[in-house]
């Protein structure tokens, strides 16, 4: 059997549903980066994946989707070090990461209820500012 990366609890996709790419980096690095290509592109089909739900996909697409092209693949580019190894493996740690925050669950937001203190801050700052105004105003004939 293929080699499993772990996402989450539930979810593992096959090593083998990654396709990597190799190009020269850009960058520093002298003779050695103009021949070799230490560049790393991971490419994941989210579209044509079976580790994925239905649902899980269109969550992908919708939160990665500045990530992936038209046909929906997802593309991840390292080139931090001088060793494809290093980058290859990078470049697999960040996948994880990605999908890993893609798939977490938003919780709703609870709306929280004011304090009685802060009630009552909030009247007499608002009391005192009306008073401000107040005495700003010109007099009237019935004062």
């Amino acid at each position: 059997m293929s080699e499993m990366i772990q996402i989450n609890e539930r979810v593992s996709i096959p090593k083998k549903e990654l396709r990597f790419s190799f190009s020269r980096s850009p960058g520093p690095g002298g003779q050695h980066v103009n021949t070799t290509a230490t560049r790393v592109t991971v490419f994941f089909d989210v579209e044509k994946t079976r580790s994925l739900t239905e649902l899980q996909k269109m969550v992908v697409k919708g939160k990665l989707r500045r990530r992936m092209d038209k046909k929906g693949v997802l593309r991840i580019s390292v080139h931090d070090f001088r060793s494809q190894n290093r980058n290859r493996q990078l470049a697999v740690d960040r996948f994880v990461e990605i999908m890993r925050e893609a798939l977490q669950k938003v919780s709703k937001r609870k709306p929280t209820i004011p304090t009685k203190g802060s009630l009552y801050r909030d009247k007499r700052v608002k009391k005192r500012r009306s008073q401000v105004k107040r005495m700003r105003r010109k007099p009237s004939m019935d004062d």
